[in-house]
């Protein structure tokens, strides 16, 4: 099964209409004061537009993709409910082509909350393209499950080479100012995709000016 038809699937076969509810992600609501209005972010595989919303009513300049037709339907509603303008981008984010759109060294922002299903490869990929996306002095949040998440079972990816530890990232964004690096376990209810006590990690880090 290719990643559109994955990820439509998972996002049509929910009976509350938001596998992952509609309410930011506790790691970037919990530090609501970084974000300054006026500021530009890029939302990787933002899925239903919980968090891209939420960031536009902060009065950033949100600009959101993601592969699902069906989830981006559903961003584009609450965005229209919520009064927000958000730029929205139906693609694969690691086929996408961000020079010819002008997206390199952009955003102050850029932002993957559990975008965690491309393996040990496709990481290496992932994180090298938000480098390029992130403009001089500008800052890329990460937020994710590390590899406790397989004995909780609640959410997230069920292979390990998916998931995130601090030692992963600290080596894969050396050269970075790690501004925060923590991981921890929570409960946490985002609709029903995450649910329970999870094993998490956050990470912000600055690129050099």
């Amino acid at each position: 099964m290719n990643q559109e038809l994955f990820w439509n699937t998972r996002y049509l076969d929910v009976e509350d209409n938001y596998l992952f509810g509609t309410e930011p992600s506790h790691f970037l609501s919990n530090r609501a004061n970084i974000f300054k209005n006026g500021e530009s972010a890029l939302l990787l595989a933002d899925g239903e537009g919980r968090n891209s919303v939420w960031l536009a009513e902060k009065g950033l300049d949100v600009t959101a993709i993601e592969i699902s037709p069906v989830a981006l339907e559903k961003a584009k509603k609450l965005a229209a409910e919520r009064n927000v303008d958000i730029n929205f981008i139906q693609s694969d984010m690691l086929l996408h082509d961000w020079e010819e759109a002008n997206f390199i060294a952009k955003f102050d922002w850029v932002i993957g909350v559990f975008i965690q299903f491309v393996g040990r490869e496709g990481m290496v990929q992932q994180f090298q393209m938000m480098k390029d996306l992130t403009r001089s002095g500008g800052k890329i949040l990460l937020h994710g499950y590390t590899p406790e998440q397989l004995e909780y079972k609640t959410g997230g990816p069920s292979d390990i080479n998916n998931l995130y530890t601090g030692e992963l990232l600290i080596e894969a964004f050396s050269g970075w100012r790690i501004k925060e690096l923590i991981e921890y376990e929570a409960d946490i209810c985002e609709g029903v995709g995450h649910n329970g006590h999870s094993a998490l990690i956050g990470m912000i880090a600055q690129k050099s000016s």
